[in-house]
């Protein structure tokens, strides 16, 4: 090999070593456990209109799935707790302004929200219903997909393509406000029906009685936590204290109380 050539690999060697070396400063430039730890308090992103995922109990406190295990984190972290309130549409914006460190919510990972943010491993599988009143003439989710009924969706939710792609001829009206603006369009008929998780469907029947989950899932949705794309010390460790949590049962336990069922509105 000529003495140009083995001069030529050595400056291509330094100029990879070199991007590696601002690659990893970056990095650790950019990595926000640091920052948690530093400023010792963890900022977390939620959805307080969506029982049983976050809330505001009628004793005036924050509830829910996801206050419980964000709850869990920060105090594993040994950080203080702040928690930042949007409306499902502000979530993201939230997370990409550095407003939030992550944002903590039943969110699917479709891939248009994979292109801006890092999502978590599935925490859970949920299926998605639709429900309405009980003297509407429909009895299985395909009902509502057989003219133009008008389904009502919280606004910005993936639940919109759902209904594209599965509903065609059905009409998509988005409510800001969350699952219970929802609820209340239906009750009032101003639209046909309604598509959520089915616990939180089961949780919306039972405060209006006249309304009544129609049978079947639309489809099956993975849940995650998200993050900026760049952060992967943290989505790690949300990886991480995911599997860690379930090991241990306390997952498994949160998610039979909030998700399996109802109970948790004799306490809430």
């Amino acid at each position: 090999m000529s003495r140009s050539r083995v001069k030529g690999f050595g400056w291509l060697f330094l100029l990879f070593l070199s991007g590696n070396f601002l690659v990893s400063n970056a990095y650790a430039e950019t990595d926000v456990i640091k920052d948690i730890l530093k400023r010792g308090e963890l900022r977390v992103a939620v959805q307080s209109q969506g029982p049983p995922m976050s809330f505001i109990d009628k004793k005036g406190q924050r509830a829910g799935f996801v206050i419980d295990v964000i709850s869990m984190m920060a105090q594993d972290m040994s950080v203080e707790l702040k928690i930042l309130d949007y409306d499902w549409k502000g979530l993201i914006p939230a997370v990409l302004s550095k407003k939030a460190d992550f944002l903590a919510a039943d969110m699917t990972p479709t891939p248009k929200r994979a292109l801006v943010l890092n999502f978590t491993d599935p925490y859970t599988f949920v299926d998605i219903v639709l429900y309405s009143k009980t003297s509407a003439p429909f009895k299985k989710w395909q009902d509502v997909c057989e003219k133009e009924f008008t389904v009502g969706v919280v606004q910005g939710s993936s639940n919109v393509g759902v209904l594209r792609k599965k509903c065609g001829a059905a009409k998509i009206k988005e409510f800001s406000g969350g699952a219970a603006a929802v609820a209340l369009a239906v009750n009032t008929k101003r639209v046909d029906a309604g598509i959520t998780v089915r616990n939180e469907a089961e949780s919306t029947v039972e405060d209006f009685a006249n309304l009544h989950v129609l049978a079947g899932a639309i489809t099956r949705d993975p849940l995650c936590f998200a993050t900026r794309s760049n952060e992967w010390h943290l989505l790690q460790w949300m990886n991480n204290y995911f599997t860690f949590i379930r090991a241990d049962g306390r997952l498994d336990r949160l998610i039979d109380y909030w998700m399996s069922g109802t109970s948790w509105k004799q306490d809430h």
